[in-house]
Protein backbone atom coordinates (compact mmCIF):
# COMPACT_ATOMS: atom_id res chain seq x y z
CA UNK A 1 0.00 0.00 0.00
CA UNK A 2 1.09 3.80 -1.10
CA UNK A 3 2.51 5.76 2.17
CA UNK A 4 -0.15 8.27 2.98
CA UNK A 5 1.71 10.98 3.53
CA UNK A 6 3.38 10.59 0.09
CA UNK A 7 -0.23 11.51 -1.28
CA UNK A 8 -1.48 14.47 0.91
CA UNK A 9 -2.72 17.07 -1.25
CA UNK A 10 -3.74 14.61 -4.15
CA UNK A 11 -7.05 13.18 -5.44
CA UNK A 12 -7.05 9.32 -3.93
CA UNK A 13 -9.31 6.63 -3.81
CA UNK A 14 -9.05 5.68 -0.30
CA UNK A 15 -10.40 1.94 1.37
CA UNK A 16 -10.90 1.43 5.04
CA UNK A 17 -12.72 -0.34 7.62
CA UNK A 18 -15.58 0.68 9.15
CA UNK A 19 -15.99 0.81 13.04
CA UNK A 20 -17.45 -1.65 15.15
CA UNK A 21 -19.53 -1.63 18.57
CA UNK A 22 -17.03 -4.41 20.37
CA UNK A 23 -20.24 -4.74 22.94
CA UNK A 24 -22.66 -6.36 20.20
CA UNK A 25 -23.46 -9.89 20.68
CA UNK A 26 -24.12 -10.42 17.05
CA UNK A 27 -22.20 -8.32 14.48
CA UNK A 28 -24.22 -6.53 12.09
CA UNK A 29 -24.98 -7.87 8.35
CA UNK A 30 -23.53 -5.53 5.85
CA UNK A 31 -20.42 -4.08 4.48
CA UNK A 32 -17.19 -4.08 6.85
CA UNK A 33 -15.47 -1.49 4.38
CA UNK A 34 -16.30 1.17 1.85
CA UNK A 35 -14.58 3.69 0.18
CA UNK A 36 -13.73 7.43 -0.12
CA UNK A 37 -12.81 9.27 -3.26
CA UNK A 38 -11.47 13.11 -3.15
CA UNK A 39 -8.53 15.23 -2.30
CA UNK A 40 -6.56 13.62 1.05
CA UNK A 41 -5.71 15.51 3.50
CA UNK A 42 -3.71 15.17 7.17
CA UNK A 43 -5.57 15.46 10.58
CA UNK A 44 -2.69 14.89 12.61
CA UNK A 45 -0.74 11.62 13.63
CA UNK A 46 -3.14 9.18 13.81
CA UNK A 47 -6.15 10.08 10.99
CA UNK A 48 -6.69 11.38 7.46
CA UNK A 49 -9.50 13.80 5.91
CA UNK A 50 -10.45 12.88 2.52
CA UNK A 51 -13.08 15.94 0.59
CA UNK A 52 -15.05 14.11 -1.19
CA UNK A 53 -18.16 15.74 -3.58
CA UNK A 54 -20.15 14.82 -0.60
CA UNK A 55 -18.33 16.56 1.99
CA UNK A 56 -15.15 15.90 4.40
CA UNK A 57 -14.85 11.74 5.16
CA UNK A 58 -12.53 11.90 8.17
CA UNK A 59 -10.48 8.23 8.75
CA UNK A 60 -8.36 6.87 10.98
CA UNK A 61 -4.90 5.23 9.50
CA UNK A 62 -4.98 2.33 11.39
CA UNK A 63 -8.35 1.57 9.43
CA UNK A 64 -7.12 2.14 6.29
CA UNK A 65 -6.89 -0.87 4.17
CA UNK A 66 -5.83 0.82 0.95
CA UNK A 67 -5.11 3.72 -1.21
CA UNK A 68 -4.12 4.82 -4.21
CA UNK A 69 -3.78 8.58 -6.23
CA UNK A 70 -5.93 8.74 -9.09
CA UNK A 71 -6.85 11.44 -11.67
CA UNK A 72 -8.38 14.48 -11.12
CA UNK A 73 -12.22 14.93 -12.03
CA UNK A 74 -13.08 16.08 -15.17
CA UNK A 75 -14.10 19.54 -14.95
CA UNK A 76 -17.95 20.30 -14.68
CA UNK A 77 -19.36 23.96 -15.47
CA UNK A 78 -22.36 24.97 -13.56
CA UNK A 79 -25.67 25.86 -16.10
CA UNK A 80 -25.34 29.69 -16.36
CA UNK A 81 -28.45 29.88 -14.99
CA UNK A 82 -27.31 28.70 -11.63
CA UNK A 83 -23.98 30.83 -12.27
CA UNK A 84 -26.58 33.99 -13.02
CA UNK A 85 -28.84 33.43 -9.45
CA UNK A 86 -25.34 33.15 -7.17
CA UNK A 87 -23.65 35.96 -8.82
CA UNK A 88 -27.06 38.28 -7.77
CA UNK A 89 -27.50 36.57 -4.49
CA UNK A 90 -23.92 37.65 -3.67
CA UNK A 91 -24.65 41.40 -4.85
CA UNK A 92 -27.91 40.97 -3.01
CA UNK A 93 -25.18 40.44 0.32
CA UNK A 94 -22.82 42.99 -0.76
CA UNK A 95 -25.56 46.22 -1.53
CA UNK A 96 -24.30 48.74 -3.35
CA UNK A 97 -25.65 52.78 -2.18
CA UNK A 98 -27.13 52.68 -5.68
CA UNK A 99 -28.37 50.59 -8.00
CA UNK A 100 -30.04 51.23 -11.43
CA UNK A 101 -31.30 47.68 -13.42
CA UNK A 102 -31.29 47.59 -17.11
CA UNK A 103 -32.66 43.98 -17.50
CA UNK A 104 -30.65 41.46 -16.24
CA UNK A 105 -27.84 44.10 -15.71
CA UNK A 106 -27.45 45.72 -12.36
CA UNK A 107 -25.84 49.05 -12.13
CA UNK A 108 -23.92 49.56 -8.52
CA UNK A 109 -22.11 52.69 -7.21
CA UNK A 110 -20.62 52.83 -3.65
CA UNK A 111 -18.31 56.06 -3.69
CA UNK A 112 -15.47 53.55 -5.19
CA UNK A 113 -15.81 50.95 -1.74
CA UNK A 114 -15.13 47.54 -3.71
CA UNK A 115 -14.84 46.48 -7.26
CA UNK A 116 -18.28 44.61 -6.41
CA UNK A 117 -20.04 47.57 -5.69
CA UNK A 118 -18.81 49.84 -8.18
CA UNK A 119 -19.50 47.89 -11.26
CA UNK A 120 -22.12 46.43 -13.55
CA UNK A 121 -23.24 42.78 -12.78
CA UNK A 122 -23.83 41.61 -16.01
CA UNK A 123 -25.61 38.10 -15.88
CA UNK A 124 -27.96 38.47 -19.15
CA UNK A 125 -29.90 40.68 -21.47
CA UNK A 126 -30.33 43.50 -20.82
CA UNK A 127 -33.51 44.10 -22.23
CA UNK A 128 -31.91 46.43 -24.51
CA UNK A 129 -29.37 46.70 -27.33
CA UNK A 130 -25.37 45.50 -26.03
CA UNK A 131 -24.20 49.30 -27.44
CA UNK A 132 -27.17 50.97 -25.49
CA UNK A 133 -26.53 48.72 -22.78
CA UNK A 134 -23.26 49.94 -22.33
CA UNK A 135 -23.80 53.59 -22.81
CA UNK A 136 -25.82 53.51 -19.86
CA UNK A 137 -23.21 51.87 -17.59
CA UNK A 138 -20.98 54.42 -19.10
CA UNK A 139 -22.99 57.24 -18.12
CA UNK A 140 -24.25 55.91 -15.04
CA UNK A 141 -20.32 55.00 -13.82
CA UNK A 142 -19.73 59.16 -14.61
CA UNK A 143 -22.66 60.04 -12.61
CA UNK A 144 -21.54 58.48 -9.89
CA UNK A 145 -17.55 59.16 -10.12
CA UNK A 146 -16.53 55.82 -11.02
CA UNK A 147 -14.83 53.93 -13.95
CA UNK A 148 -17.13 52.15 -16.38
CA UNK A 149 -16.52 48.63 -15.18
CA UNK A 150 -18.67 45.51 -15.44
CA UNK A 151 -18.27 41.83 -13.40
CA UNK A 152 -18.78 39.34 -15.51
CA UNK A 153 -18.54 35.20 -15.12
CA UNK A 154 -15.46 33.93 -16.98
CA UNK A 155 -16.27 32.10 -20.48
CA UNK A 156 -19.92 33.12 -20.02
CA UNK A 157 -22.28 34.49 -23.06
CA UNK A 158 -21.64 37.58 -21.06
CA UNK A 159 -18.20 38.01 -21.49
CA UNK A 160 -18.07 37.35 -24.79
CA UNK A 161 -20.38 39.59 -25.50
CA UNK A 162 -18.89 42.68 -23.84
CA UNK A 163 -15.55 41.60 -25.32
CA UNK A 164 -16.80 41.73 -28.73
CA UNK A 165 -17.36 45.54 -28.24
CA UNK A 166 -13.96 45.29 -27.31
CA UNK A 167 -13.86 45.55 -23.35
CA UNK A 168 -10.94 44.10 -21.83
CA UNK A 169 -9.97 42.73 -18.67
CA UNK A 170 -8.76 44.95 -15.79
CA UNK A 171 -7.37 43.97 -12.41
CA UNK A 172 -8.95 45.80 -9.00
CA UNK A 173 -7.04 46.87 -6.12
CA UNK A 174 -9.26 44.68 -3.84
CA UNK A 175 -9.63 41.57 -6.10
CA UNK A 176 -6.73 41.40 -8.57
CA UNK A 177 -7.73 39.87 -12.53
CA UNK A 178 -10.04 36.70 -11.18
CA UNK A 179 -11.79 35.93 -8.82
CA UNK A 180 -12.73 32.31 -7.50
CA UNK A 181 -16.43 31.78 -6.37
CA UNK A 182 -16.28 28.76 -4.00
CA UNK A 183 -19.54 26.74 -2.57
CA UNK A 184 -19.91 24.57 0.44
CA UNK A 185 -22.27 22.89 2.18
CA UNK A 186 -22.87 24.33 6.02
CA UNK A 187 -22.83 21.14 8.10
CA UNK A 188 -20.01 19.89 6.07
CA UNK A 189 -17.76 22.60 6.78
CA UNK A 190 -15.02 20.99 9.39
CA UNK A 191 -13.30 23.05 11.68
CA UNK A 192 -10.49 21.90 14.59
CA UNK A 193 -10.95 22.81 17.90
CA UNK A 194 -10.72 26.57 18.77
CA UNK A 195 -7.74 28.06 19.76
CA UNK A 196 -7.75 28.46 23.67
CA UNK A 197 -9.55 31.92 24.70
CA UNK A 198 -10.57 32.63 20.80
CA UNK A 199 -14.43 33.22 22.13
CA UNK A 200 -15.51 33.97 18.43
CA UNK A 201 -18.81 35.61 18.52
CA UNK A 202 -21.47 36.91 15.68
CA UNK A 203 -23.27 39.54 16.34
CA UNK A 204 -26.06 41.93 15.33
CA UNK A 205 -24.15 44.85 14.82
CA UNK A 206 -20.60 46.07 14.19
CA UNK A 207 -18.86 47.85 17.15
CA UNK A 208 -15.74 50.27 16.97
CA UNK A 209 -13.24 46.92 17.62
CA UNK A 210 -14.95 45.58 14.56
CA UNK A 211 -14.51 48.64 12.06
CA UNK A 212 -10.88 48.66 13.16
CA UNK A 213 -9.77 45.30 12.11
CA UNK A 214 -11.39 45.36 9.04
CA UNK A 215 -10.97 48.91 8.06
CA UNK A 216 -7.77 50.05 10.22
CA UNK A 217 -7.81 52.98 11.79
CA UNK A 218 -9.89 55.59 9.36
CA UNK A 219 -13.19 56.03 9.94
CA UNK A 220 -15.87 54.11 7.69
CA UNK A 221 -17.35 56.03 5.13
CA UNK A 222 -21.19 56.80 4.57
CA UNK A 223 -20.73 54.01 1.53
CA UNK A 224 -18.44 51.27 3.37
CA UNK A 225 -21.33 51.64 6.67
CA UNK A 226 -23.55 50.84 3.95
CA UNK A 227 -22.11 48.17 1.93
CA UNK A 228 -21.47 46.16 5.33
CA UNK A 229 -23.86 46.61 6.88
CA UNK A 230 -26.87 46.32 4.26
CA UNK A 231 -29.48 47.68 6.01
CA UNK A 232 -31.87 46.14 3.31
CA UNK A 233 -30.91 42.03 5.19
CA UNK A 234 -32.58 40.37 7.89
CA UNK A 235 -29.66 39.25 9.06
CA UNK A 236 -26.02 40.25 9.06
CA UNK A 237 -23.20 39.40 11.35
CA UNK A 238 -20.17 40.92 12.53
CA UNK A 239 -17.52 38.62 13.94
CA UNK A 240 -14.85 38.61 16.46
CA UNK A 241 -12.07 36.45 17.53
CA UNK A 242 -10.05 37.16 20.01
CA UNK A 243 -6.32 36.08 21.80
CA UNK A 244 -5.59 36.79 25.02
CA UNK A 245 -8.59 38.79 25.53
CA UNK A 246 -7.29 41.28 22.48
CA UNK A 247 -9.49 41.17 19.37
CA UNK A 248 -7.35 40.70 16.38
CA UNK A 249 -9.69 39.04 13.73
CA UNK A 250 -12.79 39.63 12.18
CA UNK A 251 -15.54 38.46 9.55
CA UNK A 252 -18.71 39.61 8.06
CA UNK A 253 -21.28 37.71 7.42
CA UNK A 254 -25.09 37.69 5.78
CA UNK A 255 -27.61 35.80 4.87
CA UNK A 256 -29.61 35.96 1.59
CA UNK A 257 -32.11 33.51 0.70
CA UNK A 258 -30.75 29.95 1.61
CA UNK A 259 -27.02 31.02 1.43
CA UNK A 260 -24.52 32.44 4.14
CA UNK A 261 -22.42 35.16 2.31
CA UNK A 262 -19.08 35.60 3.86
CA UNK A 263 -16.96 38.53 3.58
CA UNK A 264 -13.83 40.64 5.49
CA UNK A 265 -12.49 37.43 7.05
CA UNK A 266 -9.06 39.58 8.50
CA UNK A 267 -6.49 38.56 10.78
CA UNK A 268 -3.91 40.75 11.81
CA UNK A 269 -0.56 39.38 10.74
CA UNK A 270 1.07 38.75 14.05
CA UNK A 271 -2.44 36.55 14.84
CA UNK A 272 -2.31 34.39 11.44
CA UNK A 273 -1.89 30.68 11.55
CA UNK A 274 -3.11 29.64 14.68
CA UNK A 275 -6.55 28.35 13.38
CA UNK A 276 -8.38 32.31 14.28
CA UNK A 277 -9.41 32.11 10.42
CA UNK A 278 -10.71 28.79 11.04
CA UNK A 279 -12.58 29.48 14.15
CA UNK A 280 -14.29 32.13 12.52
CA UNK A 281 -15.66 30.38 9.55
CA UNK A 282 -16.86 27.48 12.32
CA UNK A 283 -18.93 30.39 14.41
CA UNK A 284 -20.26 31.65 10.85
CA UNK A 285 -21.92 28.24 10.06
CA UNK A 286 -23.06 27.65 13.30
CA UNK A 287 -24.64 31.38 13.03
CA UNK A 288 -26.24 30.95 9.63
CA UNK A 289 -27.34 26.98 10.52
CA UNK A 290 -29.37 28.08 13.61
CA UNK A 291 -31.14 30.87 10.80
CA UNK A 292 -31.71 28.40 8.02
CA UNK A 293 -29.03 28.61 5.80
CA UNK A 294 -27.83 25.54 4.17
CA UNK A 295 -24.83 26.15 1.79
CA UNK A 296 -22.11 29.17 2.01
CA UNK A 297 -20.42 31.16 -0.52
CA UNK A 298 -17.68 33.18 -0.60
CA UNK A 299 -15.37 35.42 -3.38
CA UNK A 300 -11.99 34.99 -3.34
CA UNK A 301 -9.00 36.07 -5.47
CA UNK A 302 -7.29 34.05 -7.07
CA UNK A 303 -3.88 35.34 -6.14
CA UNK A 304 -5.04 34.93 -2.77
CA UNK A 305 -3.39 31.28 -2.43
CA UNK A 306 -3.31 31.37 1.15
CA UNK A 307 -6.87 32.31 1.75
CA UNK A 308 -8.10 29.28 -1.05
CA UNK A 309 -6.09 26.89 0.70
CA UNK A 310 -7.79 27.32 4.12
CA UNK A 311 -11.30 26.96 2.38
CA UNK A 312 -10.66 24.22 0.29
CA UNK A 313 -9.16 22.01 3.96
CA UNK A 314 -13.03 23.28 5.37
CA UNK A 315 -14.49 21.57 2.35
CA UNK A 316 -15.11 24.24 -0.55
CA UNK A 317 -15.00 23.64 -3.78
CA UNK A 318 -15.35 26.04 -6.83
CA UNK A 319 -18.57 26.67 -8.08
CA UNK A 320 -17.70 29.54 -11.17
CA UNK A 321 -14.92 32.46 -11.33
CA UNK A 322 -15.30 35.96 -12.56
CA UNK A 323 -13.47 38.54 -13.57
CA UNK A 324 -13.61 42.44 -14.49
CA UNK A 325 -13.91 44.24 -17.57
CA UNK A 326 -13.41 48.14 -18.45
CA UNK A 327 -14.15 49.16 -22.01
CA UNK A 328 -11.12 50.01 -24.81
CA UNK A 329 -8.78 52.45 -23.96
CA UNK A 330 -9.21 55.31 -26.33
CA UNK A 331 -6.39 55.64 -29.01
CA UNK A 332 -6.90 59.64 -28.42
CA UNK A 333 -5.12 59.44 -24.60
CA UNK A 334 -2.02 58.65 -23.67
CA UNK A 335 -0.81 55.27 -22.78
Amino acid sequence: MANLDDLIGRRVSLRYRLATDPTEPTPRRGPTMTDAVGELASDGPDAVLVHTRRGVVRVLRAAVVAVRAIPPPMPRRAPWAAVARLERLCSDAWPPVHRVDIGDWRLRAADGFTGRANSALVTGDPGVRIGEALALLREFAAEHSIPPMAQVAMDSPWERALRQQGWVPHATRDAGAEVSVLVGELDAITAPPEPAGAEPRIRAEPDEQWWRLVLGEHPATLAQRHVLTAPGLAHTGFGIARRDGVPVAAIRTAIVQDHLYVARLNVLPEHRRIGLATALMGAAARWAVDRGAGWCVLQVAVHNTAALQLYRRLGFAQHHGFRYLRPPPDPAQPA
